[in-house]
């Protein structure tokens, strides 16, 4: 079952990280429309640090430990920060992240993708295992 959530980690990281590369303006676009019609919509980093301790506690034994560890806290940290971090905070933060350049935007696309292969390959996926 873990596993299972890993993959899906592994395909949101691979779907967002296409986006990103190919079409950055109209996915931050999307994501500033989605804001401005659904505030509450940040409110859904509990999911992320759900995520991130799926990736922290799954990974065990996997290639790349190390790597799995960081990202998983990382996740764990923003996924806390954003559900009951300080809304003034919080929004300073999100209103920094949509003004950026849109290279930016493509290297955290590319390394999205990136994410989402070295997960794959430590999943064994495409090894015939």
């Amino acid at each position: 079952m873990v596993v299972m959530f890993l993959f899906f980690i592994a395909g949101l990281w691979m779907a967002d990280g296409v986006a990103l590369l190919v079409a950055p303006e109209r996915m931050i676009a999307t994501l500033r429309q989605s804001l401005i019609v659904a505030p509450g919509f940040i409110k859904w980093g509990g999911v992320a640090a759900l995520l991130g301790l799926v990736l922290l506690f799954g990974t065990r034994g996997l290639p790349y430990q190390p790597l799995w560890m960081v990202v998983g806290l990382s996740m764990v940290a923003k996924g806390v920060f954003f559900y009951a971090g300080p809304d003034r905070w919080r929004l300073r933060i999100v209103k920094w992240c949509l003004e950026r350049d849109v290279i930016d935007y493509r290297i955290w696309g590319l390394g999205l993708c990136a994410l989402s292969v070295l997960l794959l390959d430590a999943l064994g996926w495409g090894k015939g295992l």
